[in-house]
């Protein structure tokens, strides 16, 4: 068998793993003629892997688990997806010995899951119905979940922590997130009124290898201890990141990097003063960066840039309000240099009008630099403050759903960065049952649409909001939740990405002349 031989067959043999023998076709010149390739079609995914981290260790703090898939099997049609399974199961906690790192003759202070098995957790029977489940367990392990079939696109899953008092005191929101190699987290701390832990959940049964890197003002904080942490299968460890670096650096960067297999990754940071909440990770480094979903109320915005590139970043800053995209006073540009972090404290930047922070380059996109962001929010004053956090985030191409909505303290917010946009905002039916609810909304460029979402009909319970791009320039989105608690505006901010309900497919016909070595 010549060497040519061997090269189409295996060809022939990748283009069966992928659409079962076949192969993309064109007109030929020579010969009968070939049908045209059909474009690629836009298929429902048929797997979702998604990972929650550790909830809380208070005492008093309680969980709350929403689990959702939109209806219409990601393609608009409802229609070809077989019935489909969803849901989560606990994540082992490696031994002590086996996730310490040594700093100073101690082990430094790193902490996992739970490893105690039990049911799934809030598993899914069928598309367009939120399933809740509640715990106050102080050791309420990390999660690892999948769905398949029908339950698959634009299934979500959202955690929300209620902590009453004591340290780490508020409302943690985060919603669980794919697994992935690389992640970027600008605005965490490593200062003593903070405490800010990295959460890593690997789903997979091989242990992944990752780094974890630091970045303040000045470049590379120096570590301390050795930053490759070994995540064994189907594990969670979480990361005191204070103990990597002497350095006390308020305003810093993270950088996690996974050598070897994939994780999921998210901060929490617990602040001494202005109460605790979930860091999840910026959008990845772009030329162009939307923050959206400023309260009209914040009483305090600060900006957290970082340059990976090679060269410095010179950024246009602008807030999107209500009726216009106007630049913050003193605030017009921002230079970053590369490889350190900068920030800005825009104090009360909104002035009572809910708004969207938009970073774009100077000097055109061909000589930019990208950059990855996050906004730390304040909302109350005095003892009584609380904080959330708002990271760059994706554009939504088609649909995006926050899965955890109560019948009040919900505030949608749209931003269209350039052109306007019209969208279709549903909310589902309710976890105690009801009716879905849709409304249009269309969000004029360079403006940002606050309001709160559409309830469902005689629903009882929460439920889900799913915001769907019909058309116009990109959306960005962000849910907030706000359930004040004695006093302290208790809020929490997710940015709404895209699900990524759908795939592009590659039109094929079943071709078995690549077989054929064309006689040599």
């Amino acid at each position: 068998m010549n060497r040519t031989t061997l090269s189409l067959i295996g060809a022939a043999t990748a283009l069966a793993a992928v659409t079962g023998v076949a192969s993309l076709t064109a007109g030929s010149s020579e010969g009968p003629a070939q049908p045209v390739a059909k474009a690629a079609r836009r298929l429902p995914v048929e797997r979702s892997t998604l990972l929650c981290p550790a909830p809380t260790s208070s005492e008093v703090g309680s969980t709350t688990y929403t689990a959702y898939t939109p209806t219409g099997n990601g393609d608009g049609t409802g229609t070809g997806a077989k019935k489909g399974t969803a849901g989560l199961l606990p994540a082992q906690a490696p031994d002590d010995e086996s996730t310490s790192g040594e700093k100073g003759g101690e082990k430094s202070d790193r902490k996992g899951g739970s490893d105690k098995a039990g049911e799934p957790v809030v598993p899914l029977k069928e598309p367009g119905k939120p399933v809740t489940a509640e715990t106050d367990r102080s050791d309420a392990p990390a999660l690892i979940g999948t769905a398949d079939g029908s339950l698959a696109p634009g299934w979500t899953v959202q955690q929300t922590t209620t902590v009453a008092a004591g340290t780490g005191r508020g409302l943690l929101g985060t919603a669980c997130a794919a697994p992935d190699t690389n992640f970027w987290f600008p605005g965490i701390s490593t200062a003593k009124d903070r405490q800010d832990y990295v959460h890593l959940t690997n789903p997979d049964d091989s242990a992944a290898e990752v780094d974890l890197k630091l970045y303040g003002e000045e470049g590379r904080l120096k570590p301390s201890t050795d930053e490759a942490i070994t995540v064994p299968g189907r594990s969670t460890v979480a990361v005191l990141l204070s103990t990597l670096t002497d350095a006390e650096a308020a305003d810093a960067t993270l950088r996690v990097s996974a050598r070897s297999g994939r994780v999921g990754a998210t901060v929490q940071a617990v602040d001494q003063s202005f109460g605790s909440d979930w860091l999840p990770a910026s959008a990845e480094p772009s030329t162009s960066v939307v923050l959206p979903g400023i309260p009209a109320d914040a009483t305090s915005v600060r900006l957290v840039v970082f340059a990976p590139g090679a060269n410095d970043a010179d950024l246009k800053v602008r807030l999107a309000g209500r009726s216009s995209a106007i630049t913050p006073a003193g605030h017009e540009s921002l230079h970053v240099k590369s490889g350190m972090t900068a920030w800005v404290d825009f104090g009360d930047l909104t002035k009572g009008e809910a708004g969207s922070l938009v970073l774009t380059a100077e000097g055109g996109e061909g000589t930019a630099a990208p950059v990855v962001a996050a906004l730390r929010v304040t909302r109350g004053k005095g003892t009584d403050q609380e904080t959330a956090f708002i990271p760059a985030a994706t554009g939504i191409e088609r649909t995006a759903t926050a899965a955890d909505n109560r019948a009040k303290g919900s505030t949608l917010s749209l931003v269209a960065p350039n052109g306007s946009a019209k969208v279709r905002v549903t909310a589902s039916a309710g976890s105690g049952g009801g009716r879905p609810v849709s409304k249009t909304i269309e969000v004029k460029g360079g403006t940002t649409v606050a309001a709160e979402p559409p309830h469902p009909a005689s629903g009882k319970g929460g439920y889900a909001v799913t915001v769907e791009r019909i058309s116009g320039g990109p959306v960005y989105a962000s849910r907030m939740l706000a359930l004040p608690q004695g006093g302290i505006p208790m809020f929490t901010i997710q940015a709404l990405p895209d699900d990524r309900a759908t795939v592009e497919v590659p039109a094929a016909r079943q071709d078995l002349s690549l077989l054929n070595d064309g006689g040599q």
